[in-house]
């Protein structure tokens, strides 16, 4: 049986959010998530997906957060696994490798 990509979106917009002053920018947020992805969990695949809650988005799904997003019912860098919120604001990375193990990512030792 083949491995399933699990999905990982980060939403965001290129302003820092305000109380997100010394926060990482949301693109920042997306590559620096990606790459500590690709550490802890070499092989596993998955696609990380970067919407930007300001520009014209297609998906629905991805409208309705993008939305709320920009209705203050999140902050931003807002990230989700498989439609999770695993973090906003400010994103540490245990809750978002918590998730990732539940869809059956294993670190590397």
């Amino acid at each position: 049986m083949g491995e399933r990509s699990v999905r990982i979106e980060i939403y965001g917009a290129d302003v820092v959010c305000a109380s997100c002053v010394n926060a990482p920018s949301s693109k920042d947020t997306y590559e620096w998530l990606q790459a500590a992805i690709d550490r802890k969990y070499p092989g596993h695949p998955y696609r990380i997906e970067y919407i930007d809650i300001e520009s014209d988005i297609t998906d629905e799904a991805q409208k309705l957060v993008a939305e709320q997003v920009l209705n203050d019912e999140y902050f931003y860098p807002l990230v989700m696994v498989e439609g999770e919120v695993v973090g906003e604001g400010y994103i540490q990375l245990k809750p978002v490798f918590t998730e990732l193990e539940k869809h059956g990512f294993v670190p590397q030792s």
